[in-house]
């Protein structure tokens, strides 16, 4: 029966002890959905030697933290975690349970609402409940991003979805929450585990990561040819910025997919975000519209980029950014090559 289903969970995703940042914002966003249902906020952490992590867990909005602790969970695959997820689901019967869209989550969250024959969103944006209904409202882009659908799970619980990095807000750290631990045992056995961990190889790509980028300097279709864009690359390394593009321009050659901001890209919410000959399709501004401060560059004054810009400049793009980059160069030479953004 449905109204057996009470709860916010959130899988608290972590990598060598080191707890994700989608799983914080996620805290953030599930924090809002119980205190509406008036409910409790459980982290869901599954590992080797991950107890230690619970505290932080709390400390970010949750009540109360699962625990599912095993050798075999050392490192990720899907079959040992849908087994502790399944385990304390099927125990704890959650009504809401959300997991960030990383390429752990969406894995571990498609096999377990496969299990549970329940519905999952994926990619999700925005966030609410209907408090009559107790439904989940999970938004997402759709058709191409040019409309937002809202999608329900009427029928089976737990309502269940994805979340994007970067969309949501974590909580400030509160080390004076207290919570519950609650740890279940589990039988695996590694004979009986289908895929084996060889080896772990760590991410050594040279390209920079938008992620954790304070300041991105973004260039679109408006700036021509690649020998224009190189306007971006020049300004960014004058500021000391990363650089990204929109999916044209990933199409185009002129940057690799790691540098694609946008529904199809990355979201990422730095200080200063610059968008120059970027006309602001809204598959490319759902990436990008959170940050803090937005720089429009374009020569169409009616371009949708400034109804999400800070501060816009009407002009070509290919007369302006030179003179930004001599004076930030001019800049950097007065304050001895240090600039600050704070």
């Amino acid at each position: 029966m449905i109204e057996e289903y009470r709860g916010v969970w959130v899988f608290i995703e972590q990598n060598d002890g080191e707890i994700e940042g989608v799983s914080l914002e996620l805290l953030g966003a599930g924090r809002k959905l119980a205190d509406k249902l008036e409910v409790t906020l459980s982290g869901v952490l599954l590992g080797h030697d991950v107890k230690a992590l619970c505290p932080e867990v709390i400390a970010y909005g949750a009540d109360e933290v699962y625990v599912v602790d095993h050798p075999i969970m050392k490192d990720y695959r899907t079959e040992s975690f849908m087994k502790g997820i399944m385990l304390l689901a099927e125990k704890y019967k959650p009504e809401i349970f959300l997991y960030g869209a990383t390429p752990n989550g969406k894995d571990l969250a498609s096999a377990v609402a496969t299990d549970l024959s329940t519905g999952l969103t994926a990619d999700t944006t925005m966030l609410d409940v209907d408090l009559e209904k107790r439904l989940l409202e999970a938004s997402r882009p759709a058709f191409g991003g040019n409309i937002m659908a809202t999608i329900l799970c009427k029928k089976h619980r737990p309502q269940m979805a994805t979340v994007r990095p970067k969309v949501m807000k974590a909580l400030d750290r509160d080390t004076s929450r207290t919570g519950k631990i609650i740890e279940e045992e589990i039988d695996l056995k590694e004979e009986n585990m289908r895929t084996k961990v060889l080896k772990v190889v760590k991410d050594v790509t040279k390209v920079a990561s938008l992620a954790d980028a304070h300041v991105v300097v973004a260039g679109g279709k408006g700036l021509g040819d690649i020998h224009g864009f190189q306007l971006i690359h020049e300004l960014a390394d004058t500021i000391g910025a990363s650089v990204g593009g929109t999916r044209d321009v990933v199409e185009a050659g002129w940057l690799p997919h790691e540098l694609q901001v946008g529904q199809t890209g990355e979201t990422i919410t730095p200080k200063i975000y610059f968008a120059i000959g970027i006309s602001g399709a809204i598959q490319h501004v759902v990436g990008m519209k959170n940050s803090e401060f937005i720089i429009a560059i374009n020569k169409d004054p009616n371009a949708p980029i400034f109804d999400v810009a800070t501060y816009g400049i009407v002009g070509d793009a290919m007369e302006i950014v030179p003179k930004l980059i001599e004076q930030f160069k001019k800049l950097r030479k007065e304050k001895g090559g240090e600039v600050s953004y704070v």
